[in-house]
């Protein structure tokens, strides 16, 4: 059986460690059937995609339309970490999950217009709906009529990129979901995440910008009423139908 490699970037290992306990919990998986990358501390090693179940990408904080001379080193080394294996996974249609950080790095890398113009979301829970084709696909089977959607990004996709489908719409910020071929997966919105992993996020990001300070605990309680079902289905139908 071959393992899942999880690439994750955020630099704070307290979060990255919660962020890689959710996944897998949510996701089924045990830590003997993933490949872990921690990018914030590590080079991506060489490595061959057909090795590979398929690939997950969680969050940071990172953004992908920040002008360059506005991102730090290490941000840099990160995003171009990730960025180098996409021509691959989309030529290749290799499955792929990209959580939050992962739609705008799959958008960009098809050439769409990932940018603070539109579509921000501040750390909630919101509402989100899979589309006609959605309907269809096998990540949404099981989820019926709207499902609550774990959000917090400063940047989104202006604009279906070329050769994608959209398949989670919101209420507020359009592309929550998309596909890419048939295998090529990313979402606006955090998969793994429920009440518990987004009161630690409120706590550790409380200044990076995401929210005003002041209201980190009115974030808190309204991230503790989210139903996170849905989102853990569509992780566990991405490991269950590529695993």
């Amino acid at each position: 059986m071959k393992p899942f490699l999880i690439l994750q970037l955020r630099p704070e290992a307290e979060a990255s460690d919660d962020e890689f306990r959710a996944i897998l919990d949510k996701g089924g998986l045990s830590e003997e059937r993933v490949h872990r990358v921690r990018l914030e501390h590590e080079e991506l090693p060489q490595i061959d995609l057909a090795d590979y179940a398929g690939v997950i990408v969680g969050g940071g904080p990172g953004c992908v339309s920040d002008a360059p001379e506005d991102k730090s080193p290490l941000e840099k080394r990160i995003e171009d970490a990730v960025m180098g294996l996409m021509p691959a996974i989309t030529g290749g249609d290799v499955p792929f999950l990209g959580c939050c950080y992962g739609i705008g790095i799959l958008a960009h890398h098809l050439g769409g217009t990932v940018s603070k113009e539109r579509y921000g979301e501040p750390v909630s829970v919101v509402r989100a709906t899979a589309t006609e084709e959605g309907r269809a696909d096998p990540l949404l089977a099981g989820i019926d009529g709207p499902f609550d959607a774990f959000v917090g990004h400063k940047e989104a996709v202006q604009a279906l990129p070329e050769g994608c489908v959209h398949i989670v719409v919101g209420e507020d910020c359009p592309f929550q979901m998309i596909r890419y071929g048939q295998n090529v997966y990313a979402t606006q919105f955090h998969p793994e995440a429920d009440g518990d992993v987004f009161a630690l996020r409120i706590r550790i990001y409380r200044d990076k910008g995401y929210f005003a300070p002041e209201d980190a605990d009115r974030l808190t309680a309204g991230a503790r009423r989210g139903n996170p079902e849905a989102g853990a289905s569509i992780l566990r139908n991405f490991i269950d139908r590529y695993g």
